[in-house]
């Protein structure tokens, strides 16, 4: 850290930083990772481009060039700083669906030199006050259509400023001084983000990522990887909450100069919509939207898509190919983390391999490791390790002595490395399945699942078993109209894997339990939550 470059006023952020010695090590190896010591990212990102070149894309066809977004972003500064009383360091609230004027006012915030946190339009009452508590949140910009629940989380001494609404105290109706905002010259170490994890299985961990990390996502997975041009149109389905959507829809497509569809509704039907309409060429989402499009494609031109990237959660084998039998595209897989901001592993073109997520992204150092940090031979399961230019840094958590071990960040994700470098995924660590013995991962169960052509989501997870110690219990979402057999999905299954893989249980639902992000909760089907009666 250099706390003499500092621009923050308010240092909570800088103050509730891990110690030095709990910190990952970092690495800048490429020429691009080595800025200087002073960088404000937002200024990076929205400077040097032609101002009439489009930056943002609405549903309705509206568009918001360069020249227009710089502008926008520079009233709403000033007016961070002039009316709402924001100085540099404060943490600051964002709340809304996705629009270009959500991800203004991001930039807003980070170039006047605050803290973003950026939450998701779906998160409840308590969920806020926590967030706002562990972050001693006291400002809040929010869409005046979320605004119910800011207000009901009743967070102390909170200054929220609406926007999008007709009202004259909205934000953007109130006057505001004219003309640029020169940006507040942070530190490239100055906190410029605080990233909530979904907290589903505990309080919720703040990642507090700096000004440089912002831009190494870009210069790492983005620049090495997607390979984006200034004429691609980025669109997807994450939230700008979550960082997936952060990077994949704001900070990758401006890096490049390229622009980004933003959509408030993005399910499966509404992207391939908006991907034909838009002619959109590098798209974002989960496996889960990827497979959930296939059924709902036909009829569909998808010719615009070059780029197709899925994170999340593991992309299974048959999704992948099912979408390049269907678009000729291969998906570009990877592993990510909140902690971290975006991917570090993954690959594109030629070096994908269906089934495996890839190899390290230039900049970062990934291996496999046992439960003590050594590392264990190719072929052989272990936890994930990886260090790079960003590393896990908690907001004042003890957590991050688990998470950060000998200098590097061990995501709990199980995996396998190929003697050629490649990764695979097996698991997440808590859920490898233990039966009579065998390890048995949840997702090569679900991938042979899902195989099977009636079903169109599955998730495996393990139930406590007097005599086995545990079985392994599918959950399926099958076609509409399919025969909910079990007995017929099992003879399947054990036509692709070994039989004591095989569901001794298998649970047919409408929907499987997922976060607002979409990933999916397994905790809850651990525990009998958002289960069905239908088993067999």
């Amino acid at each position: 850290m250099s706390p003499r470059f500092t621009a923050h006023v308010d240092t909570f952020a800088r103050d509730h930083l891990p110690p030095p010695d709990e910190w990952p090590e970092l690495r800048f190896d490429l020429p691009e990772l080595r800025y200087p010591e002073r960088l404000n990212c937002a200024a990076e990102l929205l400077h040097g481009r032609p101002g009439d070149r489009p930056a943002f894309r609405t549903p309705d066809g509206g568009v918001w060039t360069y020249g227009e977004l710089r502008g926008r972003v520079d009233r709403l500064a000033h007016l961070l700083t002039t009316d709402l009383g924001v100085v540099p360091g404060n943490r600051v609230l964002l709340r809304g669906p996705t629009t270009p004027w959500l991800a203004a006012c991001w930039l807003a915030v980070l170039k006047a030199g605050a803290v973003a946190v950026t939450v998701l339009a779906q998160q409840r009452p308590h969920e806020l006050a926590t967030v706002c508590a562990l972050a001693e949140v006291r400002h809040a910009l929010c869409d005046v259509r979320s605004l119910d629940d800011l207000v009901k989380a009743e967070v102390p001494d909170l200054r929220i400023a609406v926007f999008g609404g007709d009202s004259r105290d909205d934000l953007l109706h109130r006057p505001a001084p004219d003309g640029p905002f020169d940006a507040v010259p942070t530190a490239a170490d100055d906190v410029a983000l605080i990233a909530f994890t979904s907290g589903t299985t505990g309080k919720p961990k703040g990642c507090a990522h700096f000004h440089r990390d912002v831009l190494a996502i870009a210069d790492t997975f983005s620049r090495h990887i997607l390979k984006p041009v200034a004429d691609d149109v980025f669109a997807g389905s994450p939230p700008l909450g979550f960082t997936f959507g952060l990077g994949g829809l704001v900070v990758f497509p401006l890096r490049a100069g390229a622009s980004a569809l933003l959509l408030e509704q993005a399910h499966p039907s509404q992207l391939l919509a908006a991907i034909e309409e838009h002619r959109a060429s590098v798209l974002f989402t989960a496996p889960t939207a990827y497979r959930a499009m296939l059924a709902e494609a036909e009829g569909h031109d998808l010719s615009s898509l070059r780029r197709c990237v899925s994170a999340g959660e593991n992309l299974p084998a048959a999704t992948w190919q099912a979408w390049h039998d269907r678009t000729g595209l291969r998906i570009i897989n990877g592993i990510g983390a909140t902690e971290l901001l975006h991917i570090f592993i993954s690959a594109a073109d030629d070096a994908v391999r269906p089934g495996a997520t890839g190899v390290p992204v230039p900049g970062w150092e990934a291996r496999v490791q046992d439960a003590d940090g050594v590392p264990v031979p190719d072929g052989q399961p272990g936890l994930l390790a990886v260090r790079g230019p960003v590393g896990c840094r908690y907001l004042a958590d003890p957590r991050q002595r688990d998470y950060v071990r000998d200098g590097w960040n061990v995501t709990g994700d199980t995996y396998v490395r190929d003697p050629d470098g490649y990764f695979r995924y097996v698991a997440r660590a808590d859920d490898m399945i233990i039966s009579a013995g065998y390890n048995i991962a949840g997702p090569e169960v679900e991938d042979a699942l899902l195989r099977h052509p009636d079903v169109v989501e599955a998730a495996v997870v393990g139930r406590p078993d007097e005599a086995r110690g545990q079985v392994v219990v599918a959950y399926t979402v099958l076609k509409e109209g399919a025969e909910r057999d079990a007995e017929a999905l099992r003879a399947f299954v054990k036509t692709e894997l070994a039989p004591y893989k095989c569901p001794r249980e298998i649970v047919f639902l409408d929907t499987l339990p997922r976060t607002a992000t979409g990933k999916l909760q397994r905790f809850r089907l651990r525990t009998g939550a958002g289960t069905g009666d239908d088993q067999g």
